[in-house]
């Protein structure tokens, strides 16, 4: 058979499957009922009468009229109602998925890459715990990767000795949390010849590690510790002996450091230039005469205490140290009044940059305004001699006292604001906008906290854009009329913008 003829032969074959498959579709078709056959009866038209299938009352059929469940019949409003059933419920709107709101953080509205280094840093912290050795990579580095560990709490007894080179001089861990007592006292085998020592976070720390610092660290003159709950006044004692060339001591939350131990700094520490005791449970009027007899400190904070040292204490010690002093803080002392700025700072500060004094209600508008407005007239002391008023301040942190407004912020400004760099506001709930307006006057303003001052406003933000050219950060949390928009095109960090969380 030649290939034409199989070829006619196999469509003929195809034509007859075709048409056999076509028979079998038109025996097999598709015979069910509609609904609406099937079903007891279509609905009833709208606007006829018929029985209830429950109370077997007469009703009018509208288009809410539900069948009966079981059937057959219809029901008439009231009984749908009564069988749970609402027949002019509207159906339910399908929930919206809620749009989260924007952060309160408003961080530079343009895209910022890291840098090289700092993409390194970041791997390094993640795999912290597979690192040998980090090498030479320089002390800059050495810190920011101290910093990141310390955001997660990854130190640890087996990574810190990454940090550790017996040619440190200086070392900062700022989360110590999970250094036990002996890895405390490693960190001095370690690390012999520090002469600065800084330690966040450091509850860990008794008795035991301070004896055995006293021996391994005989160099350090710097020690900055957050936290030393455990060690003893005793300890303390021993550790100023121990250190007699200590020019720095600065501790945050110390309940056990007590007048013996100040006495025990004064007769020991001659060459002590900076003091901390931050939140120092026991700090009182028992303090005054051994602080006294310490040599011109340059940085005194009592921030904080239990319970407020008397104003007369704090005038005493200022006659001392003022001459001396660039930084102080005095925060939570509740019995400041205003004539601690006349009688202890105007007449004996001289080298004052940094003036911190937070939640002291006593302060009053007038008082501040007037201080700042004499602060700069040249005085004469008791002996007639004639003193050199006290430079503009470069930082000022007056938060949380809500007496001060616009008389006590236009003063600041006008003695300060050429020089200013920091300044906290925070809680002056009642400084007028004219006042707010003549911050832009501090051009070297670099941090600002105006929160809860109520009268912040877009306009007042954008001032601040337009002439602080310096300014990087802003916080104005509590400040509802901000919305952000005066800072879309600035690299301004911003905390707090109220109107993009509602």
């Amino acid at each position: 058979m030649s290939k034409a003829a199989q070829a006619k032969l196999k469509e003929k074959e195809k034509a007859k499957a075709k048409k056999k498959a076509k028979k079998d579709d038109d025996d097999d078709a598709y015979t069910a009922l509609s609904k609406n056959l099937w079903t007891s009866g279509s609905k009833p038209p709208v606007g006829s009468f018929e029985t209830c299938a429950e109370c077997e009352k007469q009703f009018t059929v509208t288009r809410y009229t539900i069948a009966a469940n079981p059937g057959p019949g219809y029901l008439c409003h009231s009984c749908a109602k009564s069988g749970g059933n609402d027949p002019f419920k509207k159906p339910a709107a399908p929930r919206k998925r809620k749009v989260p709101g924007d952060k309160r953080e408003v961080v530079n509205f343009e895209k910022i890459f890291p840098t090289l280094a700092n993409i390194c840093i970041e791997i390094i912290t993640r795999h912290i715990d597979d690192v040998e050795a980090l090498g030479n990579i320089g002390t800059i580095n050495m810190d920011e990767i101290s910093k990141a560990l310390s955001k997660n709490r990854g130190l640890t007894p087996q990574n810190a000795p990454l940090f550790y080179d017996i040619q440190n001089t200086t070392l900062n861990i700022y989360d110590a949390t999970s250094l036990t007592p002996p890895a405390l006292q490693t960190l001095a085998h370690l690390n012999p010849n520090l002469t600065s020592l800084r330690l966040d976070f450091c509850g860990r720390i008794d008795n035991e590690v301070i004896a055995d610092w006293c021996k391994s660290l005989p160099a350090l003159t710097h020690l900055e510790l957050f936290g030393p709950f455990l060690v003893r006044a005793p300890m303390w004692q021993t550790f100023f002996k121990s250190h007699p060339n200590l020019q720095s001591f600065l501790i945050t939350q110390s309940p056990r450091f007590d007048d013996s131990c100040a006495r025990s700094m004064a007769e020991n520490c001659k060459s002590l230039r900076e003091l901390r005791l931050k939140e120092v449970g026991k700090l009182c009027d028992e303090f005054t005469e051994p602080l006294k007899a310490l040599p011109g400190l340059k940085l005194l904070d009592l921030s904080d205490p239990s319970v407020s040292m008397s104003e007369a204490s704090l005038i005493d010690l200022m006659a001392v140290h003022g001459p001396t002093l660039t930084h102080l803080n005095l925060s939570g002392h509740k019995d400041i009044t205003d004539a601690f700025l006349v009688e202890g700072i105007k007449p004996h500060a001289r080298s004052l940059t940094s003036l911190t004094l937070s939640n002291v209600p006593l302060l009053t508008d007038v008082g501040v305004a007037g201080f700042f407005n004499t602060w700069a007239d040249i005085d004469a002391d008791m002996d007639g001699q004639v003193t050199t008023p006290n430079p503009p301040l470069v930082a000022i942190c007056l938060s949380r006292n809500t007496e001060l407004s616009s008389e006590a912020l236009t003063a600041m400004l006008s003695h300060s604001g050429r020089a200013l760099t920091h300044l906290n506001i925070n809680g002056w709930k009642s400084v007028s906008s004219e006042a707010l307006a003549m911050l832009s006057q501090a051009k070297d303003l670099k941090e600002l906290d105006v929160g809860w001052c109520r009268e912040v406003d877009d306009f007042v933000m954008k001032d601040l854009v337009e002439g602080c050219n310096h300014l990087k950060e802003v916080k104005c949390w509590g400040c509802n009329r901000v919305t952000g928009n005066s800072l879309k095109r600035s690299a301004i960090t911003v905390y707090g913008i109220e109107a993009q969380s509602m």
